[in-house]
């Protein structure tokens, strides 16, 4: 876990950031979004300073995204989601536009953003990387924005931002691999 240097012994307060998850295989981005809510406030931030905004999928991510860092509100955004492997090579074209897209975000916005989206191949991989035997990418892209904003406020760098008079809150949605997984089992099963 990343815990911001204190300088001069000091309490830092850590800027306000939006959370943007894909709502698309919730099952998988609600751990994510735990994993960086949980590294946020082990770092030292106010939840009331983090903005969890929702996206109906990962291709929605990169317009919110870009809104987040438009408004001025945050100094970064986090992006969570999650893509399985399909019969096609759909998952490819969404993972290269998806990431091409916040790449052209944060630059434009100077904002950084970071990419927690998995790329996976099953539902096993995902859950793996969800909070799983091999951690937890939402809390590691959460580390990743808070280090690269600490290298910014080192630099003089860092986005100065003008709070949201409130807060947006996540709202649970169907979740799709839960839908299938269900189905896959009743298959097994013959139920």
């Amino acid at each position: 876990m990343y815990h911001p240097p204190v300088p001069n012994h000091s309490t830092i307060i850590l800027p306000p950031v939006a959370v943007v998850v894909s709502r698309y295989n919730a099952t998988i981005t609600d751990a994510l979004l735990a994993g960086a809510i949980e590294e946020y406030l082990a770092a030292g931030g106010d939840r009331v300073h983090l903005d969890v905004l929702d996206a109906p999928g990962t291709f929605e991510l990169v317009t919110i995204a870009d809104a987040a860092a438009a408004s001025n509100r945050y100094a970064g955004v986090v992006c969570l989601g999650c893509i399985v492997k399909g019969q096609t090579r759909h998952d490819e074209v969404l993972a290269h536009a998806v990431a091409h897209g916040l790449v052209n975000c944060s630059l434009k916005h100077q904002t950084p953003i970071t990419l927690g989206v998995l790329t996976v191949n099953n539902n096993n991989q995902a859950r793996a990387r969800a909070g799983g035997k091999l951690g937890n990418k939402g809390s590691e892209a959460m580390e990743a924005l808070l280090m690269t904003l600490v290298t910014l406020a080192g630099l003089g760098a860092m986005k100065q931002t003008h709070p949201a008079t409130h807060t947006i809150t996540h709202t649970p949605r169907p979740d799709k691999l839960a839908q299938k997984t269900k189905r896959t089992a009743r298959t097994k099963t013959g139920k």
